[in-house]
C-alpha cells in the first residue's frame, strides 16, 4: 500500500481575501434567511465603503448576472464562489453597476470584477450588505473566518478554506 493510501490526500488550502473594502461580518448577520442560514452555502458577508468588487482569489468567471449585481466564479481547486451584491439589487436591473469581467475570462485575486454605485445601491436596495458564499461547500472539510472592523478589498484574508 502506498504512503498516499495511508495518509489520505494532501489537504489543500483555498484562501479568500475580500472581495470589497468595508466591515467583515458573520454571514449570519446578513439581515436575509437565504444567506443567514447558509441554504446558498457558507461564507462571510461585507458591509462595503467603496464600490468596487475584486476577485477574492485566483479563479474562472462563471457567470455574471445579466442584472450585474452578482457573480459566479470557480477556484482552481473546483470551489464555487457567489458575491452578491448588496440585498435585493436584482430590482435595480442593472442601473448603478459596471461589469469589467466575462464568463470564462480567469482572474487573479485582487483584479477588478465589478464597480457599482454605493450611493445608489443605499437608496434602492434593502442593504449594501454583500455576502461571499461558497455555493458547494459541502467541499470545504474545514472553514476558517476572520472578521475584522475595516477589510481592503484583495488584501486581508477573510476565508480559509481547506478541501
Amino acid at each position: 500500500m502506498g504512503l498516499g493510501k495511508l495518509f489520505g490526500k494532501k489537504e489543500i488550502k483555498e484562501i479568500f481575501k475580500s472581495p470589497l473594502t468595508g466591515k467583515i461580518i458573520p454571514i449570519e448577520e446578513v439581515p436575509d434567511p437565504a444567506f443567514a442560514e447558509k441554504m446558498m452555502g457558507d461564507g462571510i458577508a461585507v458591509i462595503p465603503t467603496a464600490g468596487k468588487v475584486v476577485a477574492p482569489l485566483n479563479a474562472k468567471v462563471l457567470q455574471v448576472f445579466p442584472t450585474k449585481h452578482a457573480i459566479g466564479l470557480e477556484s482552481e481547486n473546483g470551489l464555487e464562489i457567489l458575491i452578491h451584491i448588496g440585498l435585493d439589487t436584482v430590482n435595480m436591473h442593472g442601473e448603478g453597476f459596471t461589469v469589467h469581467v466575462n464568463p470564462g475570462d480567469y482572474v487573479k485575486t485582487g483584479e477588478l470584477l465589478i464597480e457599482f454605485n454605493l450611493d445608489l445601491v443605499k437608496e434602492n436596495a434593502t442593504s449594501t450588505i454583500t455576502p461571499l458564499v461558497i455555493i458547494n461547500s459541502d467541499k470545504v472539510k474545514k472553514l476558517e473566518k476572520q472578521y475584522k472592523q475595516q477589510g481592503e478589498a484583495g488584501v486581508e484574508e477573510v476565508l480559509i478554506a481547506s478541501i
